[in-house]
């Protein structure tokens, strides 16, 4: 019997092809921006606030992302220029838009005179919803995959079958790591969703750091099955280094806010009165 493989191309406009992977990020985006806006207006931070911010973020975040994949695959791109700005040939990686994004709002907090951790906050659980769903554009491209194994042990996990279909890749069947990061975030973020409005719980900045550190965590595991992974010096994983990183320096600055910076409490909210001067 025939493995019936997705086809990565949803539909055809004329020439253009478009694939489920856009689809499917163009939907995550459009997710996160509806659950920052709608628990914004908890926090008494307006919509526009998030949508200007979208329209800055996510294309600086995607050249942040392969300026980050282009650094680590130098030995390639060097040899060959015209490559770098073929995107669409594939080539981003995640902790490269994170950084950019992250760099985005701290400028956008900035000019717009808003609570950059109070942002961080808010936006975080949408930005784990897109990591979620996202994951599955990678399914349907059949990457980001793990080491190849049996179809026996796929069955073990009493996986559907078409996504046992998909993780067979030139007659060889392959860890479906996608799943494993998807899963595992989708429990942080229904922990975290649960969580962030049990009163006196979360100082500002406290939601996003949980992120941070679920993240951080499964990340870690999940790289170390990878196949793909960027590597410094062909032998160290350069996302697990990071999540390494970012696990300990979050520790670090969630003991150094409590103790010492004092923040106002999550459900506090901005405090912000609109209209609110933008000079």
């Amino acid at each position: 019997m025939t493995n019936l493989v997705i086809n990565p191309v949803a539909f055809h406009l004329g020439n253009l092809s478009v694939k489920w992977y856009g689809i499917i990020m163009a939907v995550a985006i459009m997710l996160a921006c509806w659950m920052a806006i709608n628990e914004g207006k908890k926090r008494q931070i307006i919509p526009d606030d998030f949508v200007d911010l979208l329209l800055w973020a996510v294309p600086l975040g995607y050249v942040g992302a392969r300026i980050y994949y282009v650094i680590f695959e130098w030995g390639y791109y060097s040899q060959h220029p015209e490559q770098i700005i073929a995107i669409w040939n594939g080539g981003i990686a995640i902790y490269g838009g994170l950084i950019a994004g992250l760099i985005v709002l701290l400028i956008f907090c900035y000019k717009r005179m808003l609570p950059p951790f109070l942002m961080l906050d808010i936006i975080a659980p949408g930005v784990m919803a897109a990591q979620i769903l996202g994951r599955w554009g990678n399914f349907v491209n059949q990457e980001a995959h793990g080491a190849p194994t049996t179809l026996h042990f796929l069955q073990s996990l009493h996986l559907p079958q078409f996504i046992i279909e998909q993780m067979e890749i030139g007659g060889t069947y392959y860890q479906p790591t996608f799943l494993y990061e998807s899963f595992f975030n989708l429990i942080g973020l229904i922990l975290i969703l649960s969580l962030r409005h049990k009163k006196h719980l979360f100082k500002q900045g406290e939601v996003f750091m949980t992120y941070l550190l679920w993240y951080s965590v499964v990340r870690f595991f999940v790289e170390g099955m990878r196949t793909d992974s960027l590597y410094i010096f062909g032998i160290i994983r350069v996302s697990q280094v990071l999540s390494l990183i970012f696990f300990i320096a979050t520790i670090i600055l969630w003991i150094y806010r409590r103790k010492v910076v004092k923040p106002k409490w999550y459900l506090d909210g901005s405090g912000l009165k609109y209209p609110y001067s933008r000079d």
